[in-house]
């Protein structure tokens, strides 16, 4: 399970350096593509054969299903972290979640996500008040 955030920088060749703690995990093969809200999710490439797998049972015949399944994959990159735990995110993924130097990544239980930190930081603040008011259930059976 992947938690909590990290600071690191990419370097100029747009590679990221996985936390140490993530290392192990995603050693034999990771998948980064597109995510919501303009970041990248990382998955280690087990969790992503199963992402996949549960998309690919969605109907055809639902427009929404095809065109968010389009999205992820089309922008989905195969890698291979080096010994030092790092890979490149490919440009246009880099492009899309408008990644320069300063990057936050955060433990999302099955996957990482790589936002910019300064997106990040006015996403957590826009978001972290609605948290602590939430009454009402909203992961189904969380709470």
């Amino acid at each position: 399970m992947f938690l909590g955030t990290h600071t690191p920088r990419l370097d100029d060749k747009g590679r990221l350096f996985l936390p140490a703690k993530y290392r192990d995990r995603m050693a034999g093969g990771l998948v980064v593509t597109r995510g919501q809200e303009r970041c990248l999710f990382i998955f280690p490439m087990d969790e992503f054969v199963t992402v996949a797998e549960q998309m690919r049972q969605a109907p055809t015949s639902s427009r929404k299903a095809r065109d968010y399944s389009r999205v992820f994959l089309s922008g989905a990159s195969d890698e291979v972290p080096d010994k030092q735990g790092r890979f490149t995110i490919p440009a246009k993924l880099r492009e899309y979640a408008g990644l320069d130097r300063e990057v936050t990544v955060i433990g999302a239980g099955s996957r990482l996500e790589v936002w910019d930190s300064v997106a990040w930081n006015a996403y957590l603040a826009e978001t972290e008040q609605s948290f602590a008011e939430t009454e009402e259930e909203v992961i189904p059976g969380l709470f």
